[in-house]
């Protein structure tokens, strides 16, 4: 049975960490968030990696996150996002310096994907289970075309205790697919336990257990191509926006308004981490130490 493929959207790493030397271990023996996702995403199964990076880190990042990091446990590639990607006919707005989204990201691992992919941001923890529920599902797919999935979590598990995040809340039809995403800011759990948005003016409360993407996707090969036929009508439409982005979600809700795919919408009762804030990463730090003593991960990843 063909082994999924994990592609890791690293190509925002460089700006986030002003350099990839400085980026912030979370292991005891400074792992990366990406050391933990490609040590679950191992053991779920997967046989390969393909990291999104910029040509303006790439020295740096093959140095850290180099195949032999992994031990030779996983199959490594490298694949680039840059402004200039563009589909033939479309040129560079004058002035542009923003990305042009996750969705543009996927899209330049077309041709180094043959078979069923995962999708993960680079720095989020998403947990074990994740990568086994994604890994299971993929391998179920073979040659399919349109049939995609997503993990979703329980909004609760996702928030931050520093300040308000934002979240793809996700409407999931009666046969358990994904009906459409709705991006949702300024998300905060309330002193008094309640959880509400505040985009819009008027606050809304939401309920602990509403399912959210994190950007945990499973695609086909041919979403390669679905993307690139609409990334071209994005362009048209929104190309001369100066911040405009071509997002997963973007395509995904497209896709599925379309009836052209559907969206398995998988859940996880994890809880996941991310460093939305500085001040969040003690908490994945103790987390870490705390899974290594129950027996979750090792003392040492790679050794």
């Amino acid at each position: 049975m063909e082994k999924p493929t994990l592609l890791v959207l690293a190509a925002g790493m460089g700006s986030r960490y002003g350099s990839l030397k400085q980026m912030d271990g979370v292991g005891p023996d400074n792992e990366a968030i990406i050391d933990y996702s490609v040590y679950d995403a191992v053991r779920a199964g997967f046989g390969k990696v393909v990291f999104v990076i910029r040509h303006a880190f790439e020295r740096e990042f093959r140095e850290v996150f180099s195949p032999g990091r992994f031990g030779g446990r996983i199959e490594v590639d490298y694949v680039y996002q840059e402004l200039d990607m563009l589909p033939e006919g479309f040129a560079l707005p004058e002035g542009r310096v923003k990305p042009w989204g996750t969705n543009h990201a996927v899209m330049m691992a077309a041709g180094r994907i043959d078979g069923p992919f995962a999708v993960i941001n680079a720095d989020d923890f998403y947990g074990a289970e994740a990568y086994r529920t994604i890994g299971d599902f993929l391998r179920t797919l073979g040659g399919s075309r349109g049939s995609y999935c997503m993990v979703a979590y329980d909004l609760d598990k996702t928030l931050s205790e520093n300040g308000t995040v934002s979240r793809g809340v996700c409407g999931v039809d009666a046969a358990g697919c994904l009906a459409g995403m709705v991006e949702r800011t300024q998300i905060e759990r309330m002193p008094d336990g309640r959880i509400l948005f505040h985009d819009g003016g008027a606050d809304e409360e939401l309920a602990p257990d509403t399912p959210v993407s994190m950007n945990l996707f499973g695609f086909t090969p041919d979403y390669f191509t679905r993307s690139e036929e609409y990334f071209k009508v994005f362009l048209r439409e929104h190309g001369t926006e100066p911040k405009a982005e071509f997002y997963i979600p973007t395509m995904v809700n497209k896709l599925i308004a379309d009836g052209t795919a559907t969206m398995r919408v998988l859940r996880s009762g994890a809880q996941w981490y991310g460093v939305t804030y500085k001040e969040d990463k003690p908490l994945l730090v103790e987390a870490i130490r705390r899974m290594i003593a129950e027996g979750r991960y090792p003392e040492n990843l790679w050794a």
